[in-house]
């Protein structure tokens, strides 16, 4: 039986934030995640984990070592290389959101395919899918991200970052702000649209009682071969 192929394989990576302590951020020997795996990675606060993310996602690229993202690495690509690579396989979902307020619900998520450079002309019904999935009705389409709840705005950063059907989907501490019973809810949303659209999730969080929901989970501050928790994002 062969091996599943890995989404993200981290050899010696090592990150430094420019004028930061000469400790680093991260220093993780090895890890990797496979293609399909659902991970959550537990850490406490200012332990690295979007440092980790941003990583992964090419926002940030590593001081030392290297990082595979669906066999492309990514220190080897121009940063507007990169960014064309992350819009077009990794969906992202940040603890603020993100939308554009101003903007109405359905250019929001256009946004995502534009920069993917998809066709606009697929978006309107593929946004139609996710939000029947997402229990949001498409009588939003039209109102500003401004004029949603917090938990409607959630569900719209969700399509967003599902809209190009990303091979990756990463969760920044996405349920800081939520309830209990909104944040399962979240949740089980997530994984059922992960599991539809064979999506890696990384799903981050500070919050261990949210690990058994998933099929891999690991400790970043174990992870992290300096040992120490730095005061980082």
């Amino acid at each position: 039986m062969l091996a599943p192929a890995q989404a993200v394989i981290l050899r010696n990576l090592q990150f430094q934030y420019p004028g930061k302590s000469a400790v680093y951020a991260l220093d993780i020997p090895f890890w990797s995640i496979a293609q399909g795996d659902h991970l959550f990675i537990q850490g406490a606060s200012g332990s690295g984990k979007s440092t980790l993310l941003n990583l992964i996602a090419g926002i940030l690229i590593a001081t030392h070592g290297k990082i595979e993202v669906l066999g492309q690495d990514l220190a080897r690509l121009s940063p507007a290389k990169r960014d064309r690579f992350r819009a077009q396989h990794i969906g992202v979902v940040f603890q603020q959101f993100n939308l554009i307020h101003y903007l109405s619900v359905i250019d929001n998520v256009r946004l995502a395919a534009y920069f993917a450079n998809k066709s606009l002309t697929q978006v309107t019904p593929q946004a139609e899918r996710l939000f029947a999935a997402l229990n949001l009705d498409k009588s939003l389409f039209a109102q500003k991200a401004e004029q949603l709840s917090v938990g409607q705005q959630q569900r719209v950063a969700i399509a967003r970052a599902l809209i190009n059907q990303p091979k990756i989907l990463i969760a920044d501490e996405p349920t800081s702000a939520l309830d209990q019973a909104n944040r399962d809810r979240f949740i089980e949303t997530l994984l059922m649209l992960s599991r539809e659209q064979q999506t890696t999730l990384i799903f981050a969080s500070h919050d261990s009682t949210l690990a058994p929901r998933f099929q891999h989970h690991i400790n970043l501050t174990e992870l992290n071969r300096n040992g120490e928790t730095q005061h980082v994002s």
